[in-house]
C-alpha cells in the first residue's frame, strides 16, 4: 500500500537543494533509460494510497505510459515518475519539449497525457478531437534570472521596469529605471542581454500574462501566449536553455522555472508586487498567490494567479496542469493513467517542497479528484 499524502509544512529554503535536483536529474535519465530498454518486470497493479477511497481501478491496467509537455514542472515530474516506477512497475516516458509540444501532441493524440503551464485556449479545446480535463498538479515560481558581475543578489525589478527591458526600451543596466528600484546599488553601465524561450512555452505564458497584467504597452504591443514575437533578445530552447544562456552571457536576464535558477546557481530578482512590496519567490510567496484562488477558479480549473493581491505574494506564480481526454481510446492505458494521477495529487504531493514546489492546496485536490473520477472508456468511469 502506498503511503497516503499528507500535507507539509513550507520548504526550509534553497540551501542543499542543489544536491537533491541532481539527484533528480539523475533519476529522470534512469526512467528514461528504463522506458528505452523494457525497464522493470511488471508487477500487481498499483493500488490507490490510503488517502483514496474505494477498491482499485477494475480490470488489467498498462505497464508503459507516454507524456509531454512542459519543461516547468520537469524536475519534480522526474522524481514522480522514478518513484512510482519503483513502487508500482509502471514506466512513464515523459519528453521534456515545452507546453506548446506537449498540447500539440496530445491533439494528435501521440502521447497518453500532455502537460502544459499554460492552460488550453478555447480555440485549442474546441479543435481537439475529444474532452480534455485540466488537472493541476503542483504551483511554480517564474523568477527573474540575471547575469550582473558585482550584483550577485538582491537585484529589485518593478513590473515597468521589466516590461521595459523586455520591450527594448530599457538597454542598459544603468538606466534610471532600474536605478529607481535599488537604490545604494552600484550597477554598471553595461548593455542588457535579454533571453527568451525559443520554443512554445507555458513558463513563457505565464511571464507574458504577467506583463501584460502589469505593462498596457506589453499587453498592446506583445500580448500573453505560450509563444510571443519577442521584440528583442535571443532565445533558448526549454528552462534549460534559458538557464544555460544567462549563466554564460555577462549582463544577461531572463525567465525560467525557481529550480531552474537554484540548480544552475543563477541569481535571481526580488518583484514588485501589486501591494507595492518587492517579495522574494519562495514557497511561502507562492502559496501566498494562491491564496484564495480556489474558490474563485472556474469549473474547468483552467485560472491565472499572476498579480495577485496580498502584501506577501510572488507576482509571477502559476499552476501546471496535466491534461487528459475525458474518454480513454485504450481501457488499459486509462487505468494506468487514473492510477498515476490519483498517486500524484496525493501521495506525489509530498515531494514537492524539497523541489521548490508549492503543493495543491486540499480543495483544489479535492476539486482535481472529481475531475479524474470523469475520466472514462466507452463509456464506464475507471476510477474504482
Amino acid at each position: 500500500m502506498l503511503r497516503a499524502w499528507r500535507a507539509r509544512a513550507p520548504s526550509k529554503g534553497v540551501r542543499g537543494l542543489r544536491r537533491s535536483l541532481a539527484v533528480v536529474a539523475m533519476a529522470g535519465a534512469v526512467v528514461g533509460a528504463a522506458a528505452c530498454s523494457g525497464g522493470a518486470t511488471p508487477v500487481t497493479a498499483p493500488q490507490k494510497s490510503d488517502a483514496a477511497a474505494g477498491s482499485g481501478a477494475v480490470g488489467a491496467s498498462a505497464r508503459e505510459l507516454t507524456g509531454a509537455g512542459a519543461t516547468f514542472p520537469y524536475p519534480l515530474y522526474s522524481k514522480w515518475f522514478d518513484v512510482y516506477n519503483k513502487k508500482t512497475g509502471v514506466q512513464i516516458n515523459y519528453q521534456s519539449v515545452g507546453s506548446g509540444a506537449g498540447i500539440q501532441q496530445l491533439a494528435q493524440r501521440t502521447v497518453d497525457f500532455g502537460a502544459s503551464d499554460a492552460p488550453m485556449t478555447d480555440e485549442q479545446l474546441k479543435a481537439a478531437p475529444g474532452e480534455v480535463l485540466h488537472i493541476p498538479t503542483v504551483l511554480g515560481a517564474v523568477v527573474v534570472t540575471y547575469n550582473l558581475p558585482g550584483v550577485d543578489k538582491g537585484l529589485k525589478l518593478s513590473g515597468d521596469t521589466l516590461a521595459g527591458i523586455f520591450l527594448g526600451s530599457v538597454k542598459r543596466w544603468s538606466d534610471p529605471r532600474i536605478a529607481a528600484d535599488n537604490p545604494g546599488v552600484k550597477l554598471p553601465d553595461t548593455d542588457i542581454a535579454v533571453v527568451h524561450r525559443s520554443d512554445g512555452s507555458g513558463t513563457t505564458n505565464i511571464f507574458t500574462d504577467y506583463l501584460s497584467a502589469v505593462s498596457p504597452e506589453w499587453k498592446t504591443k506583445v500580448g500573453k501566449s505560450t509563444s510571443v514575437n519577442w521584440p528583442v533578445g535571443i532565445g533558448g530552447k526549454g528552462n534549460e536553455g534559458v538557464a544555460g544562456q544567462v549563466k554564460q552571457t555577462p549582463g544577461a536576464i531572463g525567465y525560467v522555472e525557481l529550480a531552474y535558477a537554484v540548480q544552475n546557481r543563477l541569481a535571481y530578482a526580488f518583484m514588485k508586487n501589486r501591494a507595492g512590496a518587492f517579495v522574494e519567490p519562495t514557497l511561502e510567496s507562492t502559496t501566498a498567490a494562491a491564496a484564495g484562488s480556489a474558490a474563485g477558479m472556474p469549473e474547468d480549473l483552467r485560472v491565472s494567479i499572476v498579480n495577485a493581491p496580498g502584501e506577501g505574494s510572488y507576482p509571477i506564480a502559476g499552476y501546471t496542469y496535466i491534461l487528459v481526454y475525458r474518454e480513454q481510446q485504450d481501457a488499459a492505458k486509462g487505468r494506468a493513467l487514473v492510477d498515476f494521477l490519483w498517486w500524484a495529487i496525493h501521495d506525489g504531493e509530498q515531494y514537492a517542497t524539497d523541489l521548490l514546489y508549492a503543493p495543491l492546496p486540499k480543495d483544489v485536490v479535492a476539486r482535481d479528484e472529481a475531475k479524474i473520477k470523469a475520466i472514462t472508456s466507452r463509456g464506464q468511469a475507471l476510477y474504482r
